[in-house]
Order: structure tokens, then sequence, then C-alpha cells
């Protein structure tokens, strides 16, 4: 029997959407999990800086950079309208944090464990979603596409890291 809506933070959820749109624009599985892990960080972080939860100093803003990368021109990846740091790590591209790469098995523990036995059933939701869609639309949509099914929160600080329901129907609904 499906699991119509499920009660979950967004974080996750971004994680997880932008792992799968990361898929299909073409990064193996590894860098996708990195890419989503790391647009759903830098969503936070914004939204953080944008409520006065936190402020961000020059310094925290050079750490941010890529290390490794010539000097002023950091690779960066592009996922849900969001520029991405990445590096090339021993087993591929990965986006970073602080300038360390992100750890793809850690964002696989972190999706089980906020996703539960659900993890597998939104996961085929998502991808038959961006199926629905060419790689170039997917790539200018999807993050459009996730402010349509994201779980309902309340606005403002009160919202931060609140959960909402997640319905799957409404991600089916868009895929058809």
């Amino acid at each position: 029997m499906a699991t119509p809506k499920i009660t979950i933070n967004r974080a996750p959820v971004l994680t997880l959407w932008g792992t799968v749109v990361a898929e299909r624009l073409g990064y193996d599985h590894d860098t996708a999990l990195t890419l989503g892990k790391a647009v759903a960080g830098l969503n936070a972080q914004s939204k953080a800086r944008r409520w006065g939860i936190v402020e961000v100093s020059p310094a925290q803003r050079e750490e941010r950079k890529p290390r490794g990368q010539e000097p002023g021109k950091p690779l960066m990846i592009t996922i849900l309208g969001r520029p991405v740091p990445v590096m090339s790590a021993e087993h591929g591209v990965r986006a970073t944090v602080k300038g360390q790469p992100i750890d793809p098995a850690s964002v696989t523990r972190y999706l089980r464990q906020k996703f539960g036995p659900a993890l597998a059933e939104v996961q085929s939701a998502m991808e038959a979603l961006t199926q629905a869609y060419s790689p170039d639309t997917l790539a200018a949509q999807a993050y459009a596409l996730y402010e349509q099914f994201r779980p309902d929160i309340p606005e403002g600080q009160k919202g931060w890291g609140a959960a909402g329901h997640l319905d799957l129907d409404a991600i089916r609904a868009l895929a058809d």
C-alpha cells in the first residue's frame, strides 16, 4: 500500500531531490549525492542569514571557497539554480563544504535515517518526475518543481527545522 504523505523536514527532501535531479542531468550517483547535500546546506545557510539566525563573516566566506583550485576560479556546478563548489577527489567529482569533499556514504546514511522505509518510494516518485522533463528543461525548472511539492511548514523562523507533510501524490501528479 502506498504512503501518500510523509512527515519530514525540508532539508532531506531537498537533498534527495537535488540528488535525483543531478543524476538525471548525467552525474554519477556518488557525485549526485554530494551535490544534493551541498545544495540543501547552501539553501539552509541562505535562509539562516536572511532571517538573522546567523551572520557570515568575511573569514567564513573565504572558508567556503573550494581548496586546491586556481585562486579566483573555483569549480562550480549549478544544481537547482544554485552554484555549488566542487573539487576533484580520489573517486571523482565531489561537492565541498568548507573546502572539503562531502562523503557520499554519509549522505546515503542521512537520507536513510531521515526517510526511513519510505526512502525508496519517495525516490521513485522523484525519479519519475525527473523523467517527465528533458534534462535542459529540468535544469531550468527543478527548483520551481521542488517548491510545488516540498513539505508545507510555517513561514520564517518558526518554520526553521519544522517537519511538514510531503505528499507523494503531489509529486506523482507533477510527473503526469
